[in-house]
């Protein structure tokens, strides 16, 4: 057997959410920090993203390629990749990370709770990790502070007229709008029309609404659409359902990590949520993470809290994926016969 390339992925979900961790294969990837090591990856090894993410090996939603940690807490760093672009931050893709480490024993697991810090573009992401027989049954991380750009903005979009849309930073920006206010229930029979109204909603937030990171002008521009439910009480915990349209036109299948730290952010900014309160974020599947503000904090000049937020992964396949120097198809292809964008138009991270 004789093989260009030769990389190891462990297959993993978390809350529906597919995140596949790459574990081995890559070269070495510079950089100073994880953030520099994902420009660094995107800009010269982007094939490799494209042999996991692209038929006909794969056709993943969200990879992650583990790599050295650049700063002395962090077990390891990883590069998140996405369908169109390499992302600052992604809760369903560390939960996966986490997961992936601990189950395999890259990272050693201590019940009932193994304390681990890891290393994303975004920075230092500390984990909570809960574990019974060998199994991680809950990972809940302290994400980096989320705040508002917008608050209710009139935005003009193509078929709605004027929507009001909110717009905050969460580890990726989101334009946020009210669900029920556009005829929304958020259900499984409506994910055609949500991807639709999603992507023309962020379309036109993103051409008539400034953002910009105050300490990071890479995290620049929206970059995803997020449908907010109503909030309701159940057993006494604040809820709401929520969906998140992800570019080119897909649903998240999970609550979403950085969409429910946007959310709390607004949320706070609202007075609708204490510092410390429960929260629960549900999925167009029903599936939950659990969240909170751990505290407040400033970002430039914005008023931001500090979220954290929980759930669960599991692995579901391990695999070597290869590369036979015959293939037609070395580096996987798309066919775009999607009625949404090119899915294979990446961005630098946080741009659109």
């Amino acid at each position: 057997m004789r093989w260009n390339q030769l990389l190891n992925v462990v297959g993993s979900h978390a809350a529906g959410m597919g995140g596949d961790v790459v574990t081995g294969g890559l070269p070495p990837v510079p950089g100073d920090t994880v953030m520099e090591k994902s420009i660094y990856f995107q800009r010269n090894l982007d094939h490799l993203r494209r042999i996991v993410m692209t038929e006909p090996r794969g056709a993943v939603s969200g990879v992650n390629f583990v790599v050295p940690a650049t700063h002395p807490e962090a077990a390891f760093g990883y590069i998140i990749a996405e369908s169109i672009e390499y992302v600052a931050m992604s809760g369903s893709n560390t939960m996966c990370v986490a997961t992936v480490l601990l189950e395999t024993g890259m990272v050693p697991m201590s019940e009932p709770v193994t304390e681990l810090t890891l290393e994303a573009p975004a920075g230092l992401i500390r984990l909570r990790c809960e574990c019974r027989d060998g199994k991680v049954t809950k990972v809940s991380f302290v994400n980096q502070p989320a705040f508002v750009y917008h608050h209710r903005a009139p935005v003009e979009v193509e078929g709605l007229g004027t929507v009001a849309v909110d717009v905050a930073w969460g580890g990726m920006t989101y334009a946020i709008v009210d669900a029920q206010a556009l005829g929304f229930r958020l259900t499984e029979d409506e994910a055609v029309d949500l991807v639709t109204t999603g992507q023309r909603v962020k379309a036109a937030a993103a051409e008539q609404l400034a953002c910009v990171h105050p300490l990071e002008p890479r995290y620049a521009g929206i970059t995803q659409t997020e449908f907010a439910g109503p909030l309701r009480t159940v057993d006494g915990v604040l809820t709401s359902r929520n969906v998140v349209v992800i570019s080119p036109g897909f649903i998240d299948r999970s609550p979403c990590g950085t969409g429910t730290s946007a959310r709390l952010a607004l949320m706070h900014a609202r007075g609708e949520i204490a510092v410390g309160q429960p929260f629960v974020h549900e999925s167009i599947l029903g599936t939950t993470f659990t969240a909170n503000i751990e505290d407040t904090a400033t970002v430039g000049d914005y008023p931001a809290v500090v979220p954290r937020v929980g759930g669960q992964a599991w692995i579901t396949s391990l695999q070597q994926m290869v590369v036979d120097p015959t293939d037609p198809f070395p580096t996987g292809f798309t066919l775009n016969d999607s009625p949404f964008d090119d899915v294979d138009s990446l961005s630098l991270i946080g741009n659109q």
